[in-house]
């Protein structure tokens, strides 16, 4: 679940922090679909386009400076 938009994350980061560095990206597929200055911000514009668990917010940090967290749940808010 997600590992595709997790993998493109991975494989493109370099580029992304060039272009996105510090922000929220959500990837669908293998595309970035948005970018925004909060993870709220990208969740709450992202429902509204596509159904959960359909995207991935990603915050564009280098290796050093990213926490790894992982969240699973069957709950949907």
């Amino acid at each position: 679940m997600l590992e595709k938009e997790y993998k493109y994350y991975l494989d493109n980061q370099k580029d992304l922090l060039k272009k996105y560095e510090g922000k929220f990206v959500v990837i669908k597929g293998n595309e970035i679909v948005g970018d925004y200055s909060s993870e709220k911000e990208a969740y709450e514009e992202s429902i509204k386009k596509y159904e959960l668990g359909t995207f991935l917010i990603q915050q564009c940090l280098s290796d050093k400076e990213k926490p790894i967290q992982s969240f699973h749940s069957r709950v949907q808010l």
